[in-house]
């Protein structure tokens, strides 16, 4: 395997203004040193150190909202289109950006470099999203049943956002929420994942630049960059912070959720997925292979979105299971930044035993493991972080089947029935992202109706994984609820107001009340 200095990372740090040790606050236009201890930044792909960072505390951390809610004050005055102006000459800032920031991305969580370019232009989409939004953010005019009334609602910024972002999408998930806020007239504070700091670090040095040209006040978009160390419950609990996006696992946004919800204050969790494609008989088999192993290995099988379970039918089910075998014994597993690579580590050595434990549970339930399952070793692999991709044969019911593992275990379960399919489908607590691959329309119909995914996304002849920021993103049950990104999601940013206007000299009261004093 090549060395790391090959891959140009230390050329794409210095692009992207990260220092050895560098500072972890920002408020758009300003840079403060944290004042708690120094967290480091190893990366998964070769166990360097790539650098420090000075964690902020909870101190910091109220200084950081103080400044946020004086912003929001002024922010909220600028026309919506000129909002989007920013967001705009943000989304160009990113385009000059792309590579060495999709490498830091690629280095620092261990996505391959297609994945982590691919991630920089999600941002680059929805800065071009948001900018057309900025001209839309409509209300409604209704019909009063008073005479000479007039009837309307419209949307008004909410204040603080913040947004708590996983490791696995270390730059893209911000981006749906802070560009959304931005156009909407909030101000934004960001707290990522301490696994992946860096990344955050670099969005900022590069946004910076048209915040400082623009004249945008600072505490319009901030960052705490620090570890639960310093700040977790408070933050969820921050009456100062109107709504919260929290992308993680289940366990902790259940806990998120009850924090934020005991303030009454807006949630939107996006949760864990445990995302199953349904493969009929009258599937696409090639296109089906291919849809089912990026799912499954994209990512190291940390997405959200990434394939878990494959619902197959009897009638196809060894010819399908054939062919996944004989792929996965193919597939390039090194150094993510090595443009041959399709899988990459996993994010640090927990996320390993986690693999190996789930793998021993699908042995000790009954399961049987086809393929895969280990940890590489060797010269490249000296991380200790890279695994190989393994495939069971399970049933739904498995304990170990109904979580998420958050890890490339792809299983197995074969269907008679097209009602036996949906059912084991819609059988696991979550509910993000759901697929089949059949060219029959009574099929694909079904599963797309009231009684099929009971998800919050469902595809029929593409995978799991790999939304566009043109939906609406996030899922139900215990996925969290709540939506991101593209079609209406904006609203959430937002608060509804209802307005009526009595233009006459009369003051009638609705539904006909009489009231004479």
């Amino acid at each position: 395997m090549k060395t790391t200095d090959q891959f140009g990372i230390q050329q794409a740090l210095n692009q992207l203004h990260i220092q050895t040790v560098t500072d972890g606050i920002c408020t758009g236009t300003e840079w403060h040193p944290g004042q708690g201890d120094l967290i480091s930044s190893y990366s998964p792909a070769d166990g360097h150190l790539i650098a420090q960072v000075k964690q902020a505390t909870l101190d910091d951390y109220n200084e950081v909202v103080e400044k946020a809610k004086s912003a929001f004050a002024e922010w909220r005055q600028v026309p919506a289109p000129a909002r989007g102006e920013i967001v705009r000459q943000i989304g160009l800032e990113l385009r000059k950006y792309k590579e060495p920031l999709g490498k830091l991305v690629s280095y620092e969580m261990g996505k391959i470099l297609q994945e982590g370019l691919g991630e920089v232009q999600e941002m680059i989409d929805i800065c071009d999203f948001a900018v057309g939004q900025s001209r839309q953010l409509y209300g409604f005019t209704m019909h009063s049943e008073r005479k000479e009334h007039r009837m309307y609602d419209q949307y008004h910024p909410l204040g603080v956002v913040g947004v708590v972002s996983a490791f696995n999408f270390p730059v893209a998930v911000w981006s749906w929420n802070a560009m959304l806020s931005l156009v909407c007239g909030d101000v934004v504070l960001w707290k990522p994942s301490s696994k992946v700091l860096l990344c955050a670090i670099a969005v900022h040095q590069i946004i910076s630049k048209v915040l400082e040209a623009n004249n945008v006040p600072e505490g319009v978009v901030n960052l705490v960059a620090t570890s639960s160390r310093y700040l977790g419950d408070e933050l969820f609990g921050d009456p100062n912070i109107p709504l919260i996006s929290f992308t993680g696992s289940t366990k902790v946004g259940k806990k998120a959720g009850a924090l934020i919800g005991a303030r009454l204050g807006k949630a939107i969790l996006e949760l864990g997925g445990n995302n199953a494609i349904i493969v009929t008989p009258n599937a696409d088999l090639e296109m089906a292979i291919r849809a089912i192993v990026f799912g499954a290995i994209g990512t190291c099988g940390q997405r959200c979105t990434s394939t878990r379970r494959i619902i197959i039918h009897e009638s196809v089910y060894d010819r399908l299971k054939e062919k996944l075998l004989a792929v996965y014994q193919s597939i390039p597993i090194g150094n993510p930044l090595d443009p041959t690579t399709l899988v990459g580590p996993l994010i640090d050595k927990s996320a390993v035993q986690n693999y190996l434990s789930a793998l021993d549970q699908v042995s000790e339930e009954g399961g049987k493991i086809l393929c895969g399952g280990t940890v590489k070793e060797g010269k490249g692999y000296e991380s200790g972080c890279y695994v190989v991709p393994a495939i069971a044969e399970v049933e739904n019911h498995f304990s170990i089947v109904q979580e998420e593992t958050f890890a490339p275990l792809l299983y197995l379960i074969k269907y008679k029935t097209l009602d036996e399919a949906i059912a084991i489908h819609n059988d696991v607590p979550q509910g993000l992202s759901s697929a089949m691959f059949s060219t029959n329309l009574l099929e694909t119909e079904r599963f797309l109706s009231a009684e099929g995914s009971d998800c919050g996304i469902a595809n029929i002849n593409i995978g799991t994984s790999g939304a566009e920021i043109g939906g609406a993103f996030g899922g139900e049950k215990d996925t969290g609820g709540g939506r991101e990104s593209g079609s209406d999601a904006w609203k959430a940013y937002m608060r509804r107001q209802t307005n009526t206007i009595n233009y006459s000299t009369e003051l009638p009261l609705a539904q006909g009340i009489q009231f004479n004093v």
